[in-house]
């Protein structure tokens, strides 16, 4: 019952009542009361503690009426309080949040320490927490996502998942992107690293990789040696070869794999002498060495390097180089497996 209507009925009532006692007894009625007279129509004083009811009940509804009040109000800031929570969680930066209600603040402060994995779009939710779900979707679904123009790009910490896969999508949409990655390593998560690298790679040639040099890794490297042949050799050239074995810890493996590939497209003079120097300075690159000195035929500069060896190094080379002073017909393949030769020395 609304409050006015409450009132009327209420007064309603009580002119009622006074008006039929006044019927029945229209007689005054005196009571003394420290040392004052109160002379009213019996009707009145029939009406009086209706009255006081009245005022009494009034003023109970008041009270309880400003405690919902303010009981409501901290329901209406926890759940604004728990909306933020919510937002904090979906994307993977969870807060610890204060609620003034004990039987909120029991449940909903675990969101301070979880975040949600949404699968699917949710209806009926806030406006604010439908569009960070859409946000999320689309970047799930592969899209790049400016979180400049949505206003979020100082919500995420570094390595956040959502701001690392937002990162991935947009290398796969934006070639400048790869490039500005490169050139900032470091303000990216090592994943968002490796991918540009590797677009990078497959991408670009030596010429251009050369500026991102203490940037690369190995894999990368070999990604981009991979596609050298001999219509597009990349602009690979011995300087820059030598500017990333330079920097890139390369194994005994990874000398071979490269001297498979410039043996084909460099000059084999400026290709022994690169490699005479990879040699001299890691002991990494001898096999590779004499791999070259075998696949040129250079068995007098073969047999002058193995002389300088330990005679048990080398063994399965200098299997080869005695075959080939009585059987010129052996190749270095026959005999030796290219790819297993690194595990004789155990130089990995």
């Amino acid at each position: 019952m609304r409050l006015a209507l409450y009132i009327f009925v209420t007064f309603a009532l009580m002119a009622l009542v006074a008006a039929f006692t006044y019927t029945i007894n229209p007689d005054h009625y005196v009571i003394e009361l420290m040392g004052i007279n109160f002379n009213f129509p019996v009707s009145v004083w029939i009406v009086l503690p209706m009255l006081l009811l009245f005022i009494f009940t009034l003023l109970h509804m008041f009270i309880y009426g400003l405690k919902n009040y303010f009981i409501l109000k901290k329901w209406q800031k926890d759940a604004s309080t728990l909306e933020d929570a919510l937002y904090w969680s979906l994307i993977n930066e969870p807060k610890e949040q204060k609620y003034g209600l004990d039987v909120v603040r029991s449940s909903a402060s675990l969101l301070g320490k979880a975040s949600f994995d949404i699968t699917d779009n949710i209806e009926g939710l806030t406006p604010r927490l439908t569009r960070v779900v859409n946000i999320i979707q689309k970047i799930k679904n592969g899209e790049y996502v400016d979180f400049k123009e949505e206003k979020m790009s100082k919500v995420f910490h570094a390595n956040n998942p959502i701001l690392t896969q937002n990162y991935l999508n947009r290398l796969q949409s934006d070639d400048k992107f790869i490039e500005d990655v490169l050139k900032a390593a470091s303000q990216y998560p090592e994943v968002v690293k490796s991918e540009a690298l590797d677009l990078f790679a497959r991408k670009e040639n030596f010429a251009k990789a050369r500026k991102y040099v203490k940037v690369f890794d190995t894999k990368s490297f070999f990604t981009m040696l991979e596609r050298v042949t001999e219509e597009n050799k990349l602009e690979l050239t011995p300087e820059i070869l030598s500017e990333f074995v330079e920097v890139l810890d390369m194994g005994c493996q990874d000398f071979i794999q490269i001297a498979a590939v410039t043996k084909k497209y460099f000059n084999p003079d400026e290709n022994l002498a690169l490699f005479r120097s990879y040699q001299l300075e890691n002991p990494k690159a001898q096999n590779a060495y004499l791999y070259l000195l075998f696949e040129y035929e250079l068995l007098d500069q073969v047999a002058n390097y193995l002389s300088e060896q330990e005679d048990h190094e080398f063994i399965k080379f200098r299997a080869l180089w005695e075959l080939k002073q009585e059987h010129t017909k052996y190749t270095l393949e026959d005999i030796i497996d290219i790819q297993t030769i690194c595990n004789e020395t155990r130089l990995y």
